[in-house]
């Protein structure tokens, strides 16, 4: 009985440091919508205490064009396992043609006491070439796991 309470001990104590500040790394889907429905798998590495890189690859627009983001992101804390996040970078599209385009993000996201990172975000992206013109917007919901 007691290994069994030192190992689950144990265990919540791993989960618990995990959810505090950002982990090293995160891995997971990106779900978004804005100018069509999409879907990513999201990469993120820490890069210090409070910033980060996060890499998208995934399809968009009704699941008919392939993407990749790349964004450099600060992480601030709101409120114990709350952070909310800013960042900009940029990526590319294949919709007909190669597009690149530049993008920002804001967003908030929660640390449970599990390894699980949940976030909602915005992210505008500005066409620069390759035939996207304007500003487009994302919504989006993550889920990742943290290690």
């Amino acid at each position: 009985m007691k290994k069994i309470l030192l190992t689950f001990g144990l265990v919540l104590a791993a989960f618990t440091i995990n959810a505090q500040g950002i982990s090293k790394n995160a891995i997971g889907l990106r779900f978004g919508g804005g100018n069509g429905l999409g879907g990513e798998i999201s990469y993120q590495r820490a890069l210090g205490s409070n910033n980060r890189l996060e890499v998208d690859l995934g399809l968009a627009n009704e699941f008919n064009n392939f993407k990749a983001t790349g964004l450099y992101q600060w992480v601030w804390t709101l409120e114990q396992q709350f952070n909310w996040y800013a960042g900009f970078g940029g990526g590319i599209l294949s919709a007909g043609e190669t597009g690149i385009y530049g993008a920002g993000v804001v967003g908030i996201e929660y640390n449970f006491d599990a390894p699980v990172l949940v976030s909602i975000d915005y992210r505008p992206e500005i066409g620069i070439s390759g035939g996207l013109k304007g500003v487009s917007s994302n919504v989006a919901l993550a889920v990742r796991y943290q290690f």
